[in-house]
Formats: C-alpha cells, structure tokens, sequence
C-alpha cells in the first residue's frame, strides 16, 4: 500500500522531532515551518512551554512580504539570530520538521548560524 505525501511527511516531522528530544539537553528548539506562500520559525523552550524569539515572512518590516523564496528565508533566518541574541540565547536545535534540509529550510538554518545562533 503506497504512503501519501502527507503521510511521509508526518512521519519524517515525528522522527526528527523524537531525536531532537533525546539530545536536547534543556536547550531551545528552532522550530521551522514552510508554506507555499511564507516561511516562518520560532525559537521555542519547550521545558516552560514558551515562544522566546519568532520571526516571519508576513512581517512588514523585513520588506519580504509576498515572497517565499531563499532570499525571504536567509532575512528571516538573520531577524531570528538577532531576536535571539537580545533573549540570551546562543544555543539551539534545529527542528526542522519534515521539511528536507535543501533550499529554503537550508538558507534560514545558514543564515542564523552566521548570525550567531550555534546549532
């Protein structure tokens, strides 16, 4: 019996999310989730159970509005690492659902990693 894409996807999202909990060790998970129109993340402490740092493509200020593409993400991956620093952060794991690490996903993770964020 053939899986559905949504199925794959849900499985892959459940495998990565459970290794990232073993080794978390306490520290933030850097919540990624990509849809056909916009990108967003957010830096989550999942032991108090609170957002500490957000960011998005639908934000005005980032001049991206509209867009999905790798220059929206690696902006939007840049105002996560500088939201972050102001929290305190400078450690985290990255969750990146079930999205594949290639493209969009991979640009956002580069460019909060030159921001500062260690992952």
């Amino acid at each position: 019996m053939a899986n559905s894409k949504r199925t794959l996807f849900l499985k892959r999202r459940m495998r990565n999310r459970n290794k990232i909990k073993k080794m978390a060790a306490g520290r933030p998970r850097l919540s990624v989730h990509r849809s056909s129109k916009n990108i967003s993340v957010q830096l989550i402490d999942d032991v108090a159970g609170v957002t500490i740092a957000a960011a998005s493509s639908m934000e005005k200020a980032l001049g991206v509005v509209g867009k999905n593409n790798v220059e929206a993400s690696a902006k939007v991956g840049a105002a996560l690492a500088e939201r972050a620093k102001k929290a305190g952060v400078a450690e985290c794991y990255f969750d990146r659902g079930g999205f594949l690490f290639h493209g969009k996903v991979k640009a956002l993770a580069d460019a909060a990693r030159e921001g500062g964020l260690k992952f």
